[in-house]
């Protein structure tokens, strides 16, 4: 096509996107005005159990814990943003924390919990070579994340490798992580015994009606169901995943770029929490199992 063509292509693009409603970017508040008002208003996941959930119109979670305890060491009331995921990360950064969304244009967040605490994330460029989060800070690890297995040993007495579910069905959450590794991993062999679920409660579910012998996700989201289960039979497997890629990461939190002061204040306080045991505690009340991010592995280490 001649560079002519694609010049007006590119300008009638432009007039047209001009002529698009523009939706105005939310005021971020700045850290003076938050202690002013006595409120911080974090952004939690919504329905994320063990994280993020409410029971009985309360709410609840490890995530709504920390952030109720952090708002405490500053000395200000917590409002809760309950933010339902989107496609990608990224756009729930932008609806969070640095413009709004468009059906909630005055909701912005002055933190936001469960956020990869990953620099290669941090600097990822968009198609246009720009940085993709460059409104955005993410700091103060606070958890190390990982998938787990978990399995029902009256039918799987153990998890040697994940090749045992070539004969063995398991079951993931549809379009998750665990459901593309397991369905592709060693040329589709497993794809055969793999079944899926609208949800990782409705995996155990199926573990428990003899649907499956075996459930994969997320370490806090499988400790929670054993959690609730209470069943001796159902043990943990203690696997690496080949081929996987990224199996372990830190979870961290997000401000926007120009809020640094509450993020030094914020990891201030989540300092103590960590090194005085109380965040892993947190962890704890809810059946889970708590692994330092490694920021403070490598700090004990260094010892």
């Amino acid at each position: 096509m001649r560079p002519s063509v694609l010049l007006l292509r590119a300008l009638l693009a432009a007039l047209w996107l001009a002529a698009l409603p523009v939706h105005a970017q939310a005021p971020v508040r700045e850290y003076d005005s938050i202690v002013e008002s006595g409120v911080l208003r974090v952004a939690v996941y919504q329905d994320f159990a063990p994280y993020s959930f409410q029971q009985d119109g309360q709410a609840r979670g490890v995530d709504v814990e920390l952030a109720r305890a952090l708002a405490d060491g500053l000395g200000l009331e917590l409002a809760l943003i309950w933010a339902p995921p989107g496609e990608k990360l990224d756009d729930d950064l932008r609806d969070y924390i640095w413009r709004g969304h468009y059906l909630r244009p005055h909701e912005l967040a002055d933190v936001m919990l469960r956020v990869p605490y990953d620099r290669d994330f941090a600097y990822m460029s968009n198609e246009f070579g720009e940085l993709a989060n460059d409104l955005v800070v993410m700091f103060g690890p606070y958890q190390r994340e990982r998938w787990l297995v978990a399995h029902d040993r009256r039918r799987l007495k153990q998890v040697p490798s994940v090749a045992v579910f070539q004969q063995h069905p398991i079951g993931v959450e549809v379009d998750s992580v665990p459901s593309f590794y397991l369905s592709s991993v060693f040329d589709g062999l497993l794809s055969r015994q793999l079944h899926h679920y609208p949800n990782v409660r409705a995996t155990f579910a199926g573990m428990k009606q003899g649907e499956v012998d075996a459930v994969m996700a997320l370490r806090g989201e499988v400790d929670w169901q054993l959690h609730l289960a209470a069943d001796p039979e159902l043990a943990r497997a203690q696997n690496a995943y080949p081929k996987m890629g990224k199996q372990v990461w830190d979870i961290g939190m997000a401000v926007h770029q120009s809020n640094r002061q509450l993020a030094y204040a914020l990891e201030e306080k989540l300092e103590e929490l960590i090194l005085e045991g109380k965040l892993k505690e947190l962890y704890a009340r809810y059946g889970l199992q708590y692994e330092l991010p490694g920021l403070y592995q490598d700090a004990e280490q260094d010892e």
